[in-house]
């Protein structure tokens, strides 16, 4: 395992002799969920690199930041243990960013202006600056991607064949824990109790999904609020069920016979997200 800082002493070390070329970005307190990433990429790739980077501007709470879990020896162990023979990017922020810390603009589609994009003003502009700027730097054959981050995955998608970038998307099925909850860093601020209300995010989209074609999805709509108002530890964020490929919500008179559900939900001051295909 080879652990660079920058970005210049990791270009240098690339060569087409690497290739097929994976890359899994991370923002580390590494979980089952990016093993399972880092695992694939391992098995189609000759290379793989991973990066370990808090990116500061898909942040539009400093609270949330600077309360990010952070384990970057832990980290290290971890991915040895899967494979000596990748690479490690672990970069500071004037790496990415150089003096001025801020995100570019780009056009996303509209992708950007629901559910996450709506609720966090200005988080997909730097995300899709870092993974840019990584796929830009690195060109890496493939990048892998949780689907627990499902609009995240086709916005980049979307920036990867608009900028004509010729890395290939990989999207990768949620790992959960024993009881539903999708697994996630932040799920490591939370006790065992607190584990245990998460995991109503996902019995939600379950419920839904069950009752998608027995009713409008108005009123199923209406049955999840009722159900977060009866469960005073969450704070229902939003539930809603789109296209899986544009995120256009479908219409609140029909049943669901097709779609995709989101959830976002609170749990104190920890956010939570969660989907599941409907069909």
């Amino acid at each position: 395992m080879k652990v660079f800082q920058t970005s210049h002493s990791l270009v240098e070390y690339l060569s087409d002799e690497i290739r097929p070329f994976g890359m899994v970005p991370t923002m580390g307190t590494l979980h089952p969920g990016h093993l399972s990433l880092i695992e694939r990429a391992v098995k189609e790739n000759q290379t793989v690199l991973i990066s370990i980077f808090i990116n500061p501007t898909q942040f539009d709470n400093k609270m949330d930041l600077n309360s990010y879990p952070i384990n970057i020896d832990e980290d290290l162990r971890i991915i040895k243990k899967i494979s000596k023979n990748v690479l490690v990017y672990v970069p500071k922020v004037d790496d990415i960013y150089g003096r001025k810390v801020e995100s570019k603009s780009f056009e996303l589609g509209g992708l950007d202006e629901v559910m996450e994009g709506e609720k966090r003003p200005g988080h997909f502009q730097g995300v899709v600056t870092v993974i840019a700027h990584f796929l830009k730097t690195f060109y890496p054959d493939n990048a892998y991607f949780g689907e627990k981050d499902f609009q995240q995955l086709l916005i980049i998608d979307h920036i990867t064949r608009s900028m004509k970038i010729k890395t290939r998307i990989i999207g990768c099925p949620i790992i959960r824990e024993s009881n539903g909850l999708a697994m996630s860093s932040r799920n490591s601020l939370l006790n065992s109790n607190e584990r245990k209300l998460a995991s109503k995010l996902f019995e939600t989209l379950q419920f839904a999904k069950s009752n998608a074609k027995k009713m409008t999805y108005r009123t199923l709509k209406n049955m999840v609020g009722g159900f977060f108002e009866n469960h005073n530890e969450l704070t229902l964020d939003y539930f809603r069920i789109a296209d899986p490929k544009t995120l256009k919500e479908i219409h609140l008179e029909r049943p669901v016979d097709q779609g995709h559900g989101f959830i976002a939900a609170y749990l104190g001051k920890i956010r939570l997200i969660d989907n599941l295909d409907m069909s």
